[in-house]
């Protein structure tokens, strides 16, 4: 896969990421908050490690 190619998947992943902060501020979640803090994190590391591998990228 080409560098500019994970570029534009990890931009559409941080756009991702605002529709989880937004869904956490639902008081109806229940037990599904434990899943989307789950899934925030993986997305902060994935975000993170791409930015470490590719610092340029910023």
């Amino acid at each position: 896969m080409e560098k500019e190619q994970l570029q534009e998947r990890i931009t559409i992943v941080e756009s991702k990421r605002e529709y989880l902060l937004r869904l956490l501020e639902k008081p109806n979640l229940g037990t599904l908050r434990v899943d989307v803090n789950q899934a925030l994190e993986e997305l902060d590391d994935l975000i993170a490690e791409f930015k470490r591998t590719f610092p340029d990228q910023e």
